[in-house]
């Protein structure tokens, strides 16, 4: 295991607002035992924003000094839903919903973590298996003072909203998942304490040691609020490249160093020194902003495509290559020939005919992606999002189904 004082002080700091017992848990790491750490993600929606994104982040610094991480996918308590973040009660999902929303989610963590070396399981497994018994068990751990007193359950009473007699359960269950894959640690956002700590409680009850715990300072949306899909604001992971580099640039200016601690893996160095040359005013927000924008590419999509948004947007935005907005269209695949390239080109309104086609092929101003089509192209390739140019003005950006 690896023990190295500075690496585990960093893990035990960065984006990180509440330890506890973080003595506890700092001599467990120095003394290099291997620790099962928990996350829990309920697949409510299809889509992870880089906010969740930035809790699984975390999961991999673990990982990296060769801890246990267990990630639950919660196929079991999605059916009640987690109102820890909401202001109302949560839409109740079906099985075929959770399980259509499951199957994007691995593909979009495995972008963070080491998936092969992950333990993922679904709470369904000790939940469905429950018993009446087991219920008033759990429930008794408990007061209605204690649920009531929840900071968004006393809210929504106060101005008169529902609070589903379910979501007081979830608490419960969560914790419970705690005591079926026995967590040394669990981690969540700053949202998530009342449900962390109520693991700890169960944990006790069944005879295991509590669960040391790490919150996590929840991320921002590009418009300040906070992060929500719901609200237009939120920093997809499956965005493509050109797409989070453009909504990272439009991130207000004291949310950077926020957003390069917790979103990104430079350095704290780095971190400190941005977060106080943007207090003292001395220069430009645009140059950090860049650079956390590409951090943040080259996280989820690699270095190639961090220098290809980069460049996109400077051609885009800055030299105004490529209008901001522009026409775009769906194909059922990454390929097609030349002939149905350009009835494609005919329909978007770029050519008027393949006769114009072959002439503007010939003469070197039809461009996928920056690159120029030779004039004796036989067959054109697409990746999602890239943009077709053809003369100085025309262009269209092409969507794969």
């Amino acid at each position: 295991m690896e023990t190295d004082e500075k690496k585990v002080e960093e893990i035990l700091s960065r984006g990180v607002v509440d330890v506890i017992l973080k003595d506890n848990l700092r001599e467990r790491m120095l003394r290099g035992d291997k620790l099962r750490v928990k996350l829990g993600i309920d697949p409510t929606g299809p889509n992870i924003h880089i906010g969740r994104g930035s809790t699984v982040k975390k999961l991999k610094e673990f990982q990296d000094l060769g801890h246990q991480i267990v990630l639950i996918i919660g196929d079991g308590t999605a059916r009640i839903g987690d109102s820890s973040d909401k202001d109302d009660s949560r839409e109740k999902l079906t099985v075929a919903q959770i399980k259509r929303n499951e199957e994007k989610y691995l593909e979009q963590i495995g972008r963070i973590i080491d998936i092969k070396k992950t333990e993922v399981r679904h709470n369904s497994e000790w939940i469905d298996k429950l018993t009446a018994t087991d219920w008033v068990e759990l429930a008794s751990l408990f007061t209605l003072q204690q649920m009531a007193e929840r900071e968004n359950f006393a809210l929504r009473m106060k101005e008169g909203k529902p609070v589903g007699f379910q979501e007081t359960l979830y608490p419960l269950l969560q914790g419970y998942d705690s005591v079926a894959i026995k967590a040394d640690v669990e981690i969540g956002g700053t949202d998530q304490l009342f449900n962390l700590l109520a693991g700890r409680k169960v944990m006790k009850h069944f005879g295991l040691e509590a669960q040391d715990i790490l919150t996590l300072q929840l991320l921002a949306g590009t418009d300040g609020r906070k992060m929500s899909t719901s609200w237009g604001n939120a920093i997809l992971i499956i965005d493509r490249p050109e797409e989070k580099y453009g909504k990272m640039m439009r991130l207000p200016d004291q949310l950077i160093p926020v957003y390069m601690e917790s979103a990104t893996e430079l350095p704290m160095e780095r971190v400190e020194e941005v977060k106080k040359s943007i207090e003292l005013g001395d220069s430009n927000p645009m140059i950090f902003k860049k650079e956390l924008a590409f951090a943040i590419v080259r996280l989820y999509d690699g270095l190639e495509a961090a220098k290809t948004a980069e460049e996109y947007f400077k051609k885009t935005v800055q030299e105004k290559e490529i209008p901001e907005t522009i026409p775009s269209t769906e194909v059922e695949e990454g390929r097609m020939d030349i002939k149905n390239f350009f009835k494609l080109l005919i329909k978007a309104n770029l050519i008027k005919s393949k006769a114009e086609g072959l002439r503007l092929l010939k003469e070197g101003v039809i461009s996928i992606g920056g690159e120029r089509l030779p004039e004796d192209v036989k067959e054109v390739k697409f990746s999602n999002g890239v943009v077709v140019k053809v003369g100085k003005r025309r262009f269209l950006e092409i969507k794969i189904k």
